[in-house]
């Protein structure tokens, strides 16, 4: 009869804490927040349109060539067209 093997249990290095964060992360990161929250409340509705793939691929190769977003652009569009009038 073989005699049964016999394992050694290997300890695990502990691991140490984690890197405080960079300042500067912290502060972007701080201001990201910040913005997306006050855009939250500007922009609180939601609109869904349907496209075909192709006017999406022309609305994003427009707004990147102008260096914005297609929401941006989108934004300005809807607001030209449609101002807001006052009483």
């Amino acid at each position: 009869m073989s005699k049964p093997q016999t394992f050694a249990v290997r300890q695990r290095a502990p691991i140490g804490r984690r890197p405080g964060a960079d300042p500067a992360s912290t502060w972007v990161q701080q201001v990201d927040t910040v913005m997306a929250s006050a855009k939250a409340s500007v922009y609180s509705a939601r609109l869904t349109i349907d496209v075909t793939p192709v006017m999406r691929g022309r609305i994003k190769v427009v707004a990147f060539q102008r260096g914005i977003t297609a929401v941006e652009m989108l934004r300005e569009l809807l607001e030209r067209e449609f101002p807001q009038e006052s009483p």
